[in-house]
C-alpha cells in the first residue's frame, strides 16, 4: 500500500511561564499517539484506493506511483484546490463524511477537463488539536471520493498545531495528479462555431458559494432552524471522472469545463478559443429546488446566482453537433443526467461572449 505520512507536527509555540516544570510535546499540544491512531483507522478506506501502480507502505516518508508502460508520450497534470467555508457548515452540523469527497471532487474535475486520467491524490488535514473520529470521518470521505475518481490515495499529512485554529476547527487541501497522452490533450483549440455544449447535472452547489449560502442561513435563522435544508446543501460534490474518461478516449470531446467558482458565467468560456463566444438556454435543465430557495431567501438577483453557483450544471462538455446524440447516449448508459444546454456562437470584437437566452 501506498505511503501515507501522517506525522503530527506544532507550529506554535506556548511562551507562558510554565516555572520549571518538565515540558513535553503532549503538554504543548500535540498528541503523536492520537496521530498513530489516527493512521490506523483509515487503514482500511486507503487500501480500497490502490492501484497496481502504487508501490510501497503505509507509513512512509513519500508516495511512490510507477507509471509503467502504459503511455507512449505522457503528460502529467497536476491540480490542488481546498473546500473552502463548506468545512464550517460541516462543522455545525456535525458531518464530516462527505467533506472528503467535495476535497477530491474540486481536485479531480479540475485535471479531468485536460482529458488527464487521475491517478493518486494527496490531503493536508491541519486542526489545533486532533479529534480522531472528525479526521477520520474525513479522510475515509476523502478516500471514497478517491474511488469515485479511480484515483490511489498515495499520501497525506495531519498537522496538529496548537493555537493555530480554535477547538474543533480544521482545514483541508488537496493534491491530485492525472496523466494524459501529449496527442490527446483536450484543450478547446479545436472548437468552432455551432460547436454544442452538453451539461451534466450537478448534486447542489458543490463547493462554491458557500460565504453567500452561510449569510443566506443566518438570514432564515440559522442552522438550527433549517437542519433539513443545511443537510440537503453539504450534499457533497460529484465526480465526473467515470462519465467523461471514455469520451475523450473515444476523441469526441472538444472542450470540458467545471463549473466551480464563477459559476455558468465564467467557467464554460475559459476553454472556449478567443474569438467565439456561447449562448446558454436557462430553461433547458430545471434549475435544483435549493437555488431558488437560495435566490428566494437570499433576494440574489440572477446574475449574482449565475456567477456564483452552477445552478444545477457542475460539467460541460463542448462537441460537434455530430456527436450529440452519441455523446448522450453514452452518458444516459452511464447513469448520467445530461442535456443540451447550448452552442458556440461567433461573437464581434469587444462584445459579450457569454449570452443568456432570456436576457
Amino acid at each position: 500500500m501506498a505511503p501515507i505520512p501522517r506525522k503530527p507536527i506544532a507550529m506554535s509555540q506556548n511562551h507562558e511561564q510554565d516555572g520549571d516544570e518538565p515540558l513535553s510535546y503532549r503538554a504543548a499540544g500535540v498528541d503523536i499517539d492520537a496521530g498513530s491512531r489516527l493512521v490506523e483507522r483509515i487503514k482500511p478506506a486507503v487500501r480500497r484506493t490502490s492501484r497496481p501502480e502504487v508501490l510501497g507502505g503505509l507509513g512512509g516518508f513519500g508516495g511512490l506511483f510507477h507509471l509503467g508502460q502504459r503511455y507512449r508520450d505522457p503528460v502529467l497534470v497536476s491540480g490542488t484546490d481546498g473546500v473552502g467555508t463548506k468545512l464550517m457548515l460541516a462543522r455545525a452540523l456535525g458531518d464530516h463524511s462527505g467533506i472528503g469527497v467535495d476535497l477530491v471532487a474540486m481536485c479531480v474535475n479540475d485535471i479531468l477537463v485536460t482529458g488527464a486520467e487521475p491517478l493518486f491524490f494527496l490531503d493536508y488535514y491541519a486542526c489545533g488539536q486532533l479529534d480522531v473520529d472528525a479526521a477520520a470521518s474525513v479522510i475515509e470521505g476523502i478516500a471514497r471520493g478517491c474511488e469515485q475518481a479511480g484515483c490511489a490515495l498515495i499520501g497525506g499529512e495531519t498537522a496538529e498545531m496548537p493555537g493555530m485554529y480554535p477547538p474543533g476547527d480544521y482545514d483541508l487541501a488537496g493534491f491530485a495528479v492525472g496523466a494524459v497522452e501529449r496527442d490527446q490533450i483536450i484543450d478547446g483549440s479545436a472548437i468552432e462555431a455551432d460547436c454544442v455544449l452538453i451539461g451534466l447535472d450537478s448534486s447542489g452547489p458543490h463547493s462554491n458559494g458557500y460565504s453567500l449560502i452561510r449569510k443566506v442561513i443566518e438570514r432564515a435563522g440559522g442552522v438550527e432552524a433549517n437542519l433539513e435544508r443545511a443537510r440537503q446543501l453539504l450534499v457533497p460534490t460529484r465526480i465526473y471522472a467515470r462519465a467523461a474518461l471514455p469520451l475523450a478516449a473515444d476523441g469526441e470531446l472538444l472542450g470540458m469545463a467545471h463549473i466551480t467558482g464563477g459559476g455558468l458565467t465564467d467557467n464554460i468560456i475559459r476553454v472556449i478559443p478567443d474569438k467565439l463566444g456561447v449562448e446558454i438556454d436557462p430553461a433547458s435543465w430545471p434549475v435544483p429546488e435549493c437555488f431558488q430557495w437560495l435566490a428566494e431567501t437570499g433576494q440574489i438577483e440572477p446574475a449574482e446566482m449565475r456567477r456564483t453557483f452552477n445552478l444545477g450544471i457542475g460539467f460541460v462538455l463542448v462537441v460537434r453537433a455530430e456527436h450529440v446524440e452519441s455523446v448522450l447516449t453514452q452518458l444516459a448508459l452511464a447513469d448520467e443526467h445530461a442535456r443540451v444546454i447550448g452552442r458556440v456562437v461567433e461573437v464581434p470584437p469587444d462584445a459579450q461572449r457569454v449570452r443568456f437566452l432570456d436576457l
